[in-house]
């Protein structure tokens, strides 16, 4: 039996695809689901027809109000301070692309931008200025405007974007989770005139992920708890994240996290005891000394792989404390309960 491996694309072939997607959907306006296009590029393509916006349009990429955009650097200091390393250490994986990194917030307003972007090039210095508003309504179809309705990673090419005006750009996005569960922005790499990289699809995934736990591990927290399946490597990527406070109650998780435990949100009211079925002090005293990962019943009956640490403060006193001995009599009587 024979395996048929389909060779990619080559550039002209990719970019005359994209132009019959472009015939088809935004100049015959077909309603039919266009066979050259991903499916959530089209779904942008079709809101901008919704919202009146014509392809041929100019696009002048303007900053939003002085007030909005202090609002907006104010409201996202904690992304940026949490964004900051991860982005500077895209530009070693990116050197010889002449790609750069462009993060937003929510609503699509740009707050910070950080790499190789040509100053002479106005493509590139219109749309790399801190305060421009880059969301789907101010100017189409982007990385931007489509991750932050779909909250998936997603990856354009040249005349993907709805504009014709954006055709020299390529663009990688990536959402960005809080420790509350909700999108806090979401983070961008474009070039201009540059080769198409759909491998940066993956990169800016990654780097967003490194950014949510940043923000996750910035939570104020007295307990860490580093999650994994059974049978998995305790790595980065995978691990989740969940913050507890001195009382047990979740302070924030990253979005691993929350999959894990079925969170759709986090806040103060959800307990540890809520989600694990073992005492809250046999966390504390799995922490303080330093055990490695332990297998844990979740109420659900799904085990988890829990490795608990404790935050600074936590460490330096501490009252929390349950005897390892006692555990047993004190899962029973929860059990009971």
């Amino acid at each position: 039996m024979t395996t048929t491996v389909q060779s990619p694309l080559l550039p002209d072939q990719r970019l005359a695809l994209i132009e019959r997607a472009r015939l088809s959907v935004l100049e015959a306006r077909d309603s039919a689901p266009s066979p050259w296009l991903a499916a959530p590029i089209e779904r942008s393509w079709r809101r901008c027809l919704a919202m009146g916006q014509d392809p041929h349009q100019r696009v002048a990429f303007e900053p939003v109000s002085a007030s909005a955009m202090r609002q907006a650097l104010e409201a996202s200091q904690p992304l940026i301070q949490a964004a900051a390393p991860v982005i500077r250490s895209l530009s070693r994986a990116m050197v010889h692309t002449r790609y750069f990194a462009i993060l937003t917030d929510a609503r699509g307003t740009v707050i910070d931008v950080d790499g190789p972007v040509d100053r002479n090039n106005p493509r590139a210095a219109a749309i790399a200025r801190v305060g421009v508003d880059l969301s789907e309504r101010a100017v189409g179809t982007t990385a931007i405007g489509t991750t932050l309705t779909d909250h998936e990673p997603v990856w354009l090419h040249r005349g993907e974007h709805f504009c014709h005006d954006n055709g020299a750009f390529s663009c990688a996005g990536a959402p960005i989770w809080g420790p509350d569960g909700h999108c806090v922005g979401m983070l961008d790499l474009t070039g201009v005139d540059v080769a198409e990289q759909p491998a940066l699809k993956h990169l800016v995934a990654q780097s967003a992920r490194s950014i949510e736990n940043a923000l996750t591990l910035a939570q104020p927290h007295a307990l860490l708890l580093r999650l994994q399946w059974p049978g998995r490597w305790m790595g980065e990527e995978s691990t989740g994240l969940l913050c507890l406070d001195a009382d047990g109650r979740v302070t924030g998780t990253n979005r691993v996290a929350a999959d894990m435990l079925d969170l759709a949100s986090s806040d103060s009211t959800t307990h540890a005891e809520s989600l694990f079925a073992v005492p809250l002090g046999a966390l504390w005293d799995a922490a303080r000394a330093s055990r490695a990962p332990m297998e844990l019943p979740l109420w659900s009956g799904l085990r988890l792989q829990v490795q608990a640490q404790l935050s600074h403060a936590a460490r330096e006193g501490s009252t929390h404390r349950l005897p390892l001995r006692d555990m047993e009599s004190a899962l029973i009587r929860k059990a009971v309960d």
